[in-house]
């Protein structure tokens, strides 16, 4: 059966990528986590392949834990959460700051944040990693953040959404102390909000 063009493009993308990467870094953290990744081309799961020809910058939050929900193995959907990190838009250099990294990651995470004016300003966020699976958390966070009220940012458990997901159960303890660290970040950048 011959794959949909899209995800043929997306998997030939990410080969490229992945060829061009100093394998010494983010990629060896990469295959370490991702056992099987190096066999991308066979993606057989007409579920992930249907969910990688989807426009995933659309996504909202609800969309990203149905897509979860409908993939049940846990390789598709490392291979969709990396899929949801390939489709961040790449920070400029001028926000790759020493006060916008978050603190607390093994890999290098960035977070920009935009206060909207107001009593209860609205806070919007881009971010960046170095690390695949990683930036794929961040696109998690930043889909489940990104866009609220400060006040209901403060109210929004990230826990049970990774619980939810399975994320807790299947997340180093290294990267989920990294999730902490992002959540614990925008939490704080909310608190400063309505100071």
């Amino acid at each position: 059966m011959a794959m949909p063009q899209k995800p043929q493009r997306l998997i030939a993308a990410a080969r490229q990528r992945r060829a061009a990467m100093d394998c010494a870094g983010p990629c060896a953290d990469f295959d370490g986590f991702l056992p099987g990744f190096a066999h991308i081309g066979k993606i057989t799961s007409p579920k992930l392949l249907a969910l990688m020809s989807a426009p995933v910058q659309t996504l909202d939050i609800d969309d990203i834990i149905d897509n979860f929900d409908s993939l049940d193995d846990w390789d598709d959907r490392y291979r969709y959460l990396i899929e949801l990190g390939r489709m961040l838009q790449p920070l400029d250099e001028a926000a790759r700051t020493d006060a916008n990294k978050v603190r607390g990651c093994a890999s290098q995470v960035w977070l920009d944040t935009h206060v909207a004016p107001g009593r209860n300003p609205v806070l919007s966020f881009r971010g960046e990693s170095d690390a695949h699976i990683v930036r794929g958390l961040v696109a998690l966070t930043l889909a489940r953040f990104s866009g609220l009220k400060a006040s209901d940012i403060l109210d929004t458990d990230a826990a049970a959404l990774f619980q939810r997901l399975g994320l807790s159960d299947h997340l180093t303890p290294q990267r989920s102390n990294g999730v902490r660290a992002m959540v614990e970040r925008i939490k704080s950048d909310a608190r400063k909000a309505l100071a």
